[in-house]
C-alpha cells in the first residue's frame, strides 16, 4: 500500500520577524523542515510532497542541497488560503490509493515511531488524528467528541478562532497531523468550503465529512508534548532548541557519557562516544564527531567533523573544525587550551598541541610537540619533533601552497620561519630566530640570523615640543 507524506511548509511565519522562511530556522543544527523530511523518509514514505509558498525557491533549494532523497517533490501554494487549500495543491501528485500522512514543516521533533503509529491507526481505511491533552490549549483546534467521555467518538475539530467559550475549555487538541485514506482524502478536499471567520479552507473540516460518510475517526497520541510543539516565534524556537538538546543529552548519558551539566550542552550533528567519555560544560558538537574510549573534552570547546581517538584530552576553549576533509586526534594526544585544528589536521598518538597553536592540512607523528604560539600548515612532522614557540611554516607564496617536511627528532627553536618547500633532516636542530629557506641537513645545527650589531651613541627619536 502506497504511503505519501505531505508536509505543509508554505507559511511566512510573521511572528519570527525574519527575512528567512520560518521552516528554514534551525533546531540542533538542522532546519525545522529538514527534521520533518528526514522523519518522513525514515517511516518508509514512497513519496514526500513538500508544499511551499513563502520563500518557496529558497526553501526548495535548501532542502534539495541538504537532502538528496529519492521521491522528494515540491508543490507550491500561491496564494496561501488555508491548510485545506494547501493539501489541495498536492492532490494531482498523490497516489490513486493507499495512505496520505500529513505533517507540518514547523513541527520538527515528531518521532518516527509516532508517525508510524498514526499510519498504522489509519490502516488505509480510517481517519487517524494525532491528538494531545494540554493544560493550556490556546490557539489549537479542539477535538469535539460525542458526550463527555475522553474516548467518545470524534465528531469534528473546531479551530480556536471559531470555537465557542464552552468548546475552548476542551483540553484535547489537534496537533495538525493526520493520516487519511488517500482516495477518501481527495473526495473530501473537493468538498471543502471557506465559510468561516478567516475565509480559509480548513483541512480539519474533513473530520466532519468522515463522520457524515461513516468513516471511523480514531486518535493516536505522541509520547510527549515536545513532539508536537510548533515554532511561531523566536521564544518558541529557543524553547524547542533546549528541549531537543536535553533529549540528546539524556540519550548520551543513558549510554554512559558523563556530561558535567546536560543543560549546557549542544549537539548540532551526530556524536558517537565510546566508554568513559567526559564532556565539560558549554561544548558544541557539529557535523560528524566520534569520541573514543576515555576521551575528555574540556569546557567551552567547539568540535566539528572530527575523530578523536581513545584517551585523548581536549583542553578548554579548543576549536576543531575539520570541514569536509575532517580532522583527527590520535590516542593519548593532548590538545589545547586555546588550540585550533583546521581541515586536514591529523595528529598521531601522544602528540601535544598547546595554547594558541594552529594546525592545518598537516600530519604529526607519534610524540611530536608544538606547545606554544605556533603555526603548522601543509606540513609533515615526524616522531618526537619539538616545534618551538612562535615558529611558523610559511606555506603560501601568494599563488600556491607548498609543503614543509620535518623529519623525526628535529628540534625547531623559538620564532623560526620555515619557508616551504623545505625539508629539515632527521635529528636536525634549527636555532631560534632562524629563517630557513633551504633544506637543513640531518643531525646538524642550522642557524640563519643576521649579525647582531650595536650602534654606539644612537639616540631614540624625540617628539618635537609643542609650540606655545
Amino acid at each position: 500500500m502506497a504511503l505519501d507524506v505531505v508536509i505543509m511548509a508554505a507559511g511566512k511565519g510573521t511572528r519570527m520577524k525574519s527575512t528567512r522562511p520560518k521552516v528554514l530556522h534551525t533546531v540542533g543544527g538542522r532546519s525545522l523542515l529538514q527534521h520533518v523530511v528526514q522523519t518522513s523518509a525514515s517511516v518508509g514514505a514512497d513519496r514526500i510532497l513538500v508544499i511551499t509558498g513563502h520563500g518557496a525557491a529558497q526553501v526548495e533549494t535548501s532542502i534539495r542541497e541538504s537532502l538528496q532523497l529519492p521521491g522528494l517533490h515540491f508543490v507550491r501554494q500561491e496564494p496561501q488560503l488555508g491548510t485545506g487549500h494547501a493539501v489541495q495543491q498536492a492532490v494531482p501528485a498523490l497516489s490513486a490509493a493507499g495512505t496520505t500522512l500529513i505533517l507540518n514543516g514547523d513541527v520538527p521533533l515528531i518521532e518516527p515511531e509516532t508517525a508510524r503509529a498514526l499510519v498504522e491507526a489509519c490502516a488505509g481505511k480510517r481517519l487517524a488524528l494525532l491528538t494531545l491533552a494540554l493544560d493550556d490549549p490556546t490557539g489549537y483546534g479542539r477535538i469535539v467528541r460525542r458526550g463527555d467521555a475522553a474516548d467518545g467518538d470524534v465528531l469534528g475539530i473546531v479551530e480556536h478562532k471559531d470555537a465557542t467559550p464552552e468548546q475552548r475549555r476542551i483540553r484535547e487538541i489537534y496537533t495538525g497531523m493526520m493520516a487519511v485514506p488517500t482516495e477518501r482524502l481527495k473526495q473530501w478536499l473537493g468538498r471543502l468550503r471557506n465559510d468561516n471567520a478567516q475565509g480559509e479552507y480548513y483541512l480539519t473540516d474533513v473530520v466532519a465529512m468522515a463522520v457524515a460518510d461513516g468513516v471511523p475517526v480514531v486518535a493516536a497520541h505522541p509520547r510527549s508534548e515536545t513532539e508536537v510543539l510548533g515554532v511561531n516565534s523566536p521564544a518558541q524556537l529557543a524553547d524547542l532548541e533546549r528541549r531537543y538538546q536535553r533529549q540528546q543529552a539524556d540519550r548520551l548519558m543513558e549510554a554512559g557519557v558523563r556530561l558535567a551539566d546536560p543543560a549546557r550542552f549542544d549537539l548540532r550533528g551526530t556524536l558517537q562516544c565510546g566508554t568513559d567519555v567526559d564532556i565539560d560544560v558549554n561544548c558544541i558538537f557539529e557535523g560528524t564527531v566520534t569520541l573514543g574510549d576515555g576521551v575528555r573534552i574540556g569546557a567551552h570547546c567547539v568540535i566539528k567533523n572530527a575523530h578523536i581517538a581513545a584517551g585523548a584530552v581536549i583542553h578548554p576553549f579548543t576549536h576543531i573544525d575539520g570541514e569536509q576533509q575532517g580532522a583527527k586526534v590520535g590516542e593519548g594526544a593532548l590538545v589545547g587550551p586555546f588550540a585550533r585544528l583546521r581541515p586536514g589536521a591529523d595528529l598521531g598518538a601522544e602528540v601535544h598541541i598547546g595554547n594558541f597553536v594552529e594546525v592545518k592540512n598537516s600530519t604529526l607523528a607519534r610524540g611530536a610537540k608544538a606547545n606554544h604560539l605556533a603555526y603548522l600548515g601543509d606540513a609533515t612532522v615526524g616522531e618526537r619533533v619539538n616545534y618551538g614557540a612562535g615558529s611558523i611554516t610559511a606555506n603560501y607564496d601568494g599563488a600556491n601552497k607548498h609543503r614543509t617536511v620535518i623529519e623525526a627528532d628535529v628540534h625547531v627553536g623559538s620564532n623560526c620561519v620555515l619557508v616551504a618547500p623545505v625539508t629539515i633532516g632527521a635529528g636536525a636542530t634549527i636555532g631560534g630566530g632562524s629563517t630557513i629557506a633551504k633544506h637543513a641537513p640531518a643531525g646538524e645545527l642550522t642557524v640563519a640570523r643576521a649579525k647582531q650589531v650595536t650602534l654606539p651613541g644612537w639616540k631614540r627619536p624625540q617628539k618635537a615640543p609643542k609650540a606655545g
